[in-house]
């Protein structure tokens, strides 16, 4: 029976443990992250799923300390799995595995390299994301893949919709390939990296919407970031907007002459872009409280002090 050590946090975590234990690999050690109090927990937890199978837990702040390696060593894994994991492993943790340190990475590698690669590959406006497992390499994502598995990414998908398709691909992908890995039969394939991009972290602050660009790269972007992200805002003069939901704006134009507006058409609210097209807005929030406009037009009113409002 292969021992191995996983670093693993998220849905991905849960799910890719998940598989190593239905292939009957014998998880030795799980180092995961404590759950931050500053941020939204909306995803499974892997200490739990753990404990379920009493496998140890710990949670270093640095796995890299000498004495988590040593502890580690002493236990002479086969194999290493990061899944979702946050920190960077450095060589002599990457070394200690017989059989090779591997990484799922939440992209069709060498794309998207890096941090949080479903919120930028929904910013660029891709029409397809997925899931590569590589072997890890001091350098991040740039190892050889062994396994990788696409999912499309619709023209209104969320990024918690998207990361969602990624989680299955995550767990195809590792389902498929772990037989010939565990037998050694599994070969790395080189990556092209000058045919990818490296992306690093993101913002809440990266949320701010420019209503000057084209529509598609506002509706990109607010996609990008809905919640349970810290979703796409603007500040008005009526106070802070934030958008929660577009819908893929269809080409039709509106009546502001590429002036970015707000306005209220037919019970639904639009806005008007810097390339004159129109974005439906079907959730949206005005300082904290929900704009519902299809339940009255003159709560919009009430509200603006005008049928519109200007978000330049």
């Amino acid at each position: 029976m292969s021992k191995a050590l996983v670093f693993a946090y998220h849905n991905v975590g849960v799910r890719c443990l998940s598989v190593l234990l239905a292939h009957g690999v014998d998880v030795v050690r799980v180092m995961t992250h404590k759950d931050s109090p500053t941020e939204t927990i909306w995803f499974d937890s892997v200490a739990e799923l753990a404990a379920r199978h009493d496998i140890p837990v710990i949670t270093p702040e640095d796995p890299n300390d000498p004495a988590v390696v040593a502890e580690l060593a002493a236990l002479q894994p086969d194999f290493l799995f990061s899944f979702y994991y946050r920190l960077m492993l450095k060589a002599p943790l990457l070394a200690l595995p017989k059989h090779g340190a591997w990484n799922m990475h939440g992209s069709l590698l060498p794309k998207y390299r890096g941090r949080v690669p479903v919120n930028w590959a929904i910013i660029h406006g891709e029409r397809e994301t997925g899931a590569t497992l590589h072997q890890m390499v001091e350098k991040p994502d740039a190892g050889g893949t062994i396994a990788q598995q696409a999912v499309p990414i619709l023209p209104d998908d969320t990024a918690f919709e998207v990361f969602n398709k990624v989680t299955l691909a995550a767990e195809i992908a590792l389902d498929r390939v772990l037989p010939d890995l565990l037998a050694g039969r599994a070969v790395a394939k080189p990556q092209d990296l000058a045919a990818g991009s490296y992306f690093g972290g993101r913002r809440a602050e990266d949320g701010r919407i420019d209503w000057t660009r084209p529509a598609a790269a506002v509706h990109n972007l607010i996609r990008a970031v809905a919640p349970p992200y810290p979703g796409a805002f603007s500040d008005t003069a009526k106070g802070r907007l934030r958008v929660l939901r577009s819908l893929h704006p269809t080409g039709e134009t509106g009546p502001y002459g590429g002036r970015p507006t707000l306005f209220l058409r037919n019970g639904h609210l639009y806005a008007e872009c810097g390339d004159g097209r129109l974005l439906r807005l079907p959730a949206v929030e005005l300082e904290g409280s929900p704009l519902a406009a299809s339940s009255a037009d003159n709560q919009i009113n009430a509200i603006f002090g005008t049928p519109a409002l200007s978000l330049s």
